[in-house]
């Protein structure tokens, strides 16, 4: 999102409709009162031709969020918007064609492919599931597999026949074959070494350039996040506690848990955060903020701000790009 569109994108009212939005969005796992609250009232857009950047720690909602919006889970409440128009609900037909606009590549690509099908053959299932199969889209599903950088000839080889950063390519192909609109991409650099890394992100770079894709990104290396995304946004325990542009976020940061994300990590990398605490349970967070148990700004040093503890903060807005009582002043 560009710095203009940053605070009506944040607001969910803004005058330019995003291509996709989740609004108010719950998820729980389980039924009744054995329910386990995961998200909690999210809202994030993604506008068209930009990147929205994920990051958070790891058991934060992040990837929930991913399969709530491309319609792999339904929300408790709140609503997904294409377009503008409500998919919450999609069944059958319709939500295959949610799935096809809005394409998901996962962090674990093997896992992903049928190990006993062509890499071919699952390109071109994507490509027509019911008339699927390589003889059908040869010439297809060799100008996909080119356009990952790999020779066309891979088609007819099995996917434990490739490296990690092959078989990740295999599955941008598979997920570009559909022709979507939106990626998104669930931590797809964490398994790779640096250099692979660099050449997926590259890659991603100039296909989201050349066929003008939107993508949101989640990634727990923050440097590669700030590398690649137009606005960040936030997650702790399952709620966005920020959402700013990229650059205002990483060098002028509102929220404490943004901050102590940035200062724990000297090299970027969120792999084993350094947050004071551990993670409250998910499933029974504390009382007013949820950050107040681990904040270093809140009553942990300030025992005056007991409403850290009682009041639950408003959430990401155009006045407030950060979910906190007490937000840090951004330094000039």
């Amino acid at each position: 999102m560009s710095t203009a569109s940053t605070s009506t994108a944040s607001s969910g009212t803004g005058t330019t409709a995003p291509v996709l939005a989740a609004q108010d969005v719950t998820v729980a796992f389980g039924f009744g009162a054995r329910a386990h609250p995961v998200l909690h009232s999210v809202g994030v857009r993604l506008e068209r031709g930009r990147t929205l950047g994920l990051v958070g720690e790891s058991g934060s909602g992040k990837s929930t969020l991913a399969r709530a919006m491309i319609g792999l889970i339904r929300p408790r409440s709140g609503r997904i918007l294409l377009d503008g128009e409500d998919v919450t609900a999609l069944r059958g037909r319709r939500l295959t064609g949610l799935r096809r606009r809005v394409q998901l590549i996962p962090q674990d690509p093997y896992g992903s492919l049928n190990p006993r099908m062509t890499v071919g053959d699952a390109i071109a299932e994507a490509i027509e599931p019911r008339r699927g199969g390589l003889r059908r889209h040869r010439a297809a599903v060799a100008g996909w597999l080119e356009t990952v950088a790999l020779d066309g000839s891979a088609a007819e080889r099995y996917p434990h026949e490739f490296s990690g950063g092959q078989r990740q390519r295999i599955a941008i192909a598979r997920a570009l074959a559909v022709e979507p609109e939106v990626i998104i991409a669930d931590e797809v650099t964490s398994a790779l070494d640096c250099s692979v890394q660099a050449e997926v992100l590259n890659l991603l770079a100039d296909l989201r350039a050349s066929l003008g894709l939107t993508m949101l990104f989640i990634s727990h290396d923050l440097a590669v996040v700030r590398h690649v995304s137009d606005e960040v946004a936030v997650m702790y325990l399952g709620r966005i506690v920020e959402q700013s542009p990229r650059d205002e976020l990483f060098d002028r940061p509102r929220h404490p848990y943004t901050r102590l994300l940035l200062d724990s990590v000297p090299d970027g990398v969120l792999q084993v955060p350094t947050v004071v605490g551990e993670p409250p349970d998910p499933s029974d967070p504390p009382p007013g903020c949820p950050f107040h148990t681990r904040c270093p700004s809140g009553p942990l040093a300030n025992p005056d701000r007991t409403r850290c503890a009682t009041e639950r903060p408003e959430p990401v807005n155009p006045d407030s790009r950060a979910s906190c009582h007490y937000p840090l002043v951004p330094h000039s």
